[in-house]
């Protein structure tokens, strides 16, 4: 598979209207203007060697999003975009080069790749099909741009033998750094015991899980003229994180390691709710240590929360070691998000680590 170069598409990401991942800020065009426009120089200094650039984030970004051309056109764009026709466009422009150009501007060293809208792979009656292409793309991808990507592999869920072979596949030929899954697959949450077969192998295999919300079928035009991404994203994520507490799974399949995206969702602003019900009678012996004990093991990634009322909330709890760093690109970028972080109250060694050093312990490969 040739794919396209960075030098070949001049095309930028920001002008799309978002998805459902994101809402976008007002001033979008004029940020990438002033992005593009050469720096002023200083009249009559000169630079001294004090003064040097500081070096750069070595960011790796786990929630970094694309959609293959061929992924799109089997999908549709029914299927896809929601009605959205910024998404649409954001999403049938995806190039490598894109994303190699964002990472470049933002300070991304490595991007772990996961495919868009991937809840619609679902119910195709090719859905084993797609997400094998779906990964080999990844994987190729990797392949030509050395270093710079990685992949979580999508599964053809909730086909549950399907997705066996392909976690065989992407782990053991295509070498993807772990499984991607949405929060939710119809009406099933992935505590669910319908998936349990998939999570013994993941355990089996001490596989990362990637996760990305949307919005379940219960929700579906639950608040006409509101995008899902503003409410029910977010909740979907805290429902998951429930189920896989609830069920005992968290605890039943400790070699599983989980990355939830957008911080939590809205789990770290209700978590003494957590905490109260995990020590009712009906669920106390799932928590020998308590609840706290297995939120703590989770990971959470910043895209879309990297700002300090969410960042806040989550680090009252949670070791810094467990943040990731993400984008949700091409909804939002590198350096978007990096402007956050600094905004939210970290100390600098703190943002090494959730830039690159937390990742990097958790994905060799990219150390």
């Amino acid at each position: 598979m040739v794919l396209l170069s960075t030098a070949s598409i001049a095309s930028p990401w920001q002008g799309a209207w978002p998805c459902t991942c994101c809402l976008p800020g007002r001033h979008a065009g004029a940020r990438l203007a002033a992005a593009r426009a050469p720096a002023a120089k200083p009249a009559g200094k000169k630079k001294s060697k004090a003064a040097a650039k500081p070096a750069p984030p070595r960011r790796i970004d786990v929630h970094h999003h694309f959609a293959p051309p061929k992924y799109v056109k089997d999908l549709g764009a029914e299927n896809l975009f929601n009605g959205s026709p910024g998404s649409a466009r954001a999403t049938y422009e995806w190039t490598p080069a894109m994303s190699l150009e964002d990472m470049d501007r933002g300070g991304t060293q490595s991007a772990v790749t996961s495919v868009y809208a991937s809840s619609a792979i679902a119910n195709h009656p090719h859905a084993r099909r797609i997400a094998r292409e779906t990964n080999e793309y990844a994987a190729q991808m990797g392949r030509d741009y050395p270093g710079r990507f990685g992949s979580f592999a999508v599964l053809p869920l909730p086909d549950v033998e399907g997705s066996l072979r392909e976690i065989e596949y992407s782990l053991d030929v295509l070498k993807a750094d772990g499984v991607f899954m949405m929060t939710s697959y119809g009406n099933r949450w992935l505590g669910d015991a319908a998936f349990a077969p998939v999570f013994e192998e993941l355990n089996r295999r001490k596989t990362i899980v990637y996760t990305h919300p949307h919005d379940p079928l219960a929700t579906h035009g639950i608040m006409p003229g509101i995008p899902p991404s503003v409410i029910e994203f977010a909740t979907d994520t805290t429902r998951t994180i429930a189920s896989v507490l609830f069920s005992g799974n968290a605890s039943r399949f400790p070699g599983v390691k989980m990355i939830f995206s957008h911080a939590g969702g809205t789990m770290p602003f209700i978590l003494e709710r957590f905490t109260r019900v995990a020590d009712a009678p009906r669920h106390r012996a799932k928590f020998p240590k308590g609840v706290l004990r297995e939120i703590k093991k989770f990971y959470y990634e910043i895209a879309q929360a990297s700002h300090p009322y969410a960042m806040s909330s989550l680090r009252s709890f949670m070791p810094v070691s467990q943040i990731l760093f993400g984008t949700d690109f091409p909804y939002r970028s590198a350096a978007d998000m990096g402007r956050g972080l600094v905004k939210s109250g970290f100390s600098p060694r703190e943002i090494a680590a959730i830039n690159h050093g937390n990742a990097a312990k958790l994905l060799p490969r990219f150390a």
